[in-house]
């Protein structure tokens, strides 16, 4: 008899949840690391059908020898690709973790959701499934909608993730009423709309309710890493000085031409709604710090990482990369705001990762933070804190939120999706890994310090990588970044000089 969705994640166990496992029998894991989101969204992350390879750090589970894994992607991963995350397991030898995955691919390089395509082929689902070991299994995706949902049911595997049901308190709505009960502050918004001439009349209800207000983020309810958000500017529509009526003209007219990164995003308004927020402004600084968390089988909340994320493009509103840990002026309040934002989802009965994006405003010498987002998925600060786990064998302590290596000191590091330089088109990834080996900056456990690569499929037909520099300092860390990038560059000048 085949099981249900929710019959499946009753044999979830707890340990399945934790990456660093060391004691138990063992398990299998299947890892689909499929982005089902928005292809519009989508469009506009360059090289986003490479992004598959960013949860390679999910073996980290290999580390034990009970463990065995199958990768799923859309297009055959090269050799070096996988070995140059085996090859930084620490305790266990390459060869060993290499018997024990299996790498499976559709053969497909369109840009349709990777589940979509495993959807379509069920003698390759068929050889999964024989793969995994019957009540000793788990599947592990990047995010969980209803095409991961029927994967579960159609492989017979429970997912590690929350049920799309409850996809409601990852929205940008969903967040804010989930803020709400756990009483912590948050910027005041409005509720949700799905037109133009609704998102007018909630600007304007937020400008009057929240005087003096010079500028609103308007935001897409299921955006992502940013591409759903843009800020309007009100100051300059000079809405005191006209008629209830011409202020709403006004408004319609510049959320008309509001400069979203989604160009389709007034249908994305009508199908997934969006809400208006006011802008957080004033103080003597802002940052964005943003804590992450698991939620295991069983319900045990557990906090993984804090960090000092990184926002670029046009209006400052796109993730670009972050710093680990976050300032330890707020450190612990952003943990707690995490631990209770946690507890309230597992209650809903979410499992795995989630993530609260925040605002930190300084006044003086004091912080205060603005819980704004809840990602209930993994992200873009979810591989970094992978990749430390996988290759320095240290611990979150959860006390303090520093990162302990098991020699006692503590770890950091500044990470990116988003190195994209032209010059270093045309380099392939063995060119990447000899300039760096030779600069001496590839990761050394002994010395704790160094860069780990992702998104080497991206390198040379678009010059964009995606790295996590370790440091013993935050200096450190911030000294290895900047000497990373600098040899990557000079390495890529000296690569075209030969080669022209």
């Amino acid at each position: 008899m085949r099981l249900t969705f929710r019959e499946l994640q009753a044999q979830l166990q707890a340990e399945w949840g934790l990456e660093q496992m060391f004691n138990g029998e063992g398990y299998d894991i299947c890892v689909v690391p499929s982005l089902t989101m928005d292809r519009g969204e989508m469009s506009l992350v360059t090289g986003a059908h490479h992004y598959e390879e960013r949860q390679l750090f999910a073996l980290i589970r290999l580390r034990h020898p009970g463990v065995r894994a199958v990768y799923v992607t859309s297009k055959l991963l090269p050799d070096l690709v996988v070995d140059a995350v085996l090859e930084l397991l620490p305790g266990v030898p390459t060869s060993h973790a290499r018997r024990r995955l299996q790498l499976f691919d559709c053969d497909d390089a369109s840009d349709r959701p990777l589940t979509e395509k495993l959807l379509e082929r069920p003698a390759m689902l068929e050889r999964i499934a024989e793969q995994m070991r019957p009540g000793r299994s788990v599947l592990i995706c990047y995010v969980v909608t209803e095409l991961e949902k029927e994967l579960s049911e159609r492989l017979q595997i429970p997912l590690l993730g929350t049920d799309p049901a409850l996809g409601w308190w990852g929205s940008k709505a969903g967040a804010k009423q989930l803020f709400s009960r756990c009483g912590l502050p948050h910027p005041a918004g409005s509720a949700l709309v799905r037109d133009l001439p609704s998102l007018a009349q909630a600007t304007a209800t937020l400008w009057q309710e929240q005087q003096p207000l010079n500028r609103v983020v308007v935001k897409l309810n299921e955006g992502f890493s940013g591409v759903g958000n843009a800020c309007l500017d009100l100051a300059c529509l000079e809405l005191e000085t006209c008629q209830p009526q011409e202020q709403l003209e006004r408004l319609i007219a510049a959320l008309g031409d509001l400069p979203m990164p989604a160009p389709d995003w007034q249908t994305l308004l009508y199908n997934q709604g969006a809400l208006v927020e006011a802008w957080v402004e004033g103080g003597d600084e802002l940052r964005s710090p943003s804590v992450q968390g698991t939620i295991l089988p069983g319900g045990e909340v557990r906090l993984l990482s804090t960090h000092e994320q990184i926002l670029g493009g046009s209006q400052g509103q796109t993730y670009e990369g972050c710093r680990f840990p976050a300032d330890g002026a707020y450190r612990q309040q952003l943990m707690e705001m995490g631990r209770k934002v946690g507890e309230a989802l597992a209650s809903e009965g979410a499992l795995e990762r989630f993530a609260v994006d925040a605002l930190a405003q300084r006044q003086g010498d004091r912080w205060e933070l603005k819980a704004i987002e809840i990602n209930l998925r993994q992200g873009g600060t979810t591989h970094p804190t992978m990749a430390l786990n996988a290759i320095s064998g240290g611990q979150l302590d959860p006390t303090n939120g520093r990162y302990v290596s098991p020699t006692g000191g503590n770890l950091y590091y500044h990470a990116t999706d988003t190195l994209i330089e032209p010059a270093l088109q045309g380099l392939l990834p063995v060119d990447l890994i000899d300039i760096v080996a030779a600069a001496g900056l590839h990761y050394d456990p002994v010395r704790q310090r160094g860069s780990v690569f992702h998104l080497l499929g991206c390198l040379s037909e678009f010059g964009k990588i995606g790295m996590t520099c370790i440091g013993r300092s935050r200096a450190e860390a911030e000294e290895v970044y900047t000497a990373t990038v600098s040899q990557l560059m000079d390495g890529a000048k000296r690569h075209q000089n030969t080669t022209g």
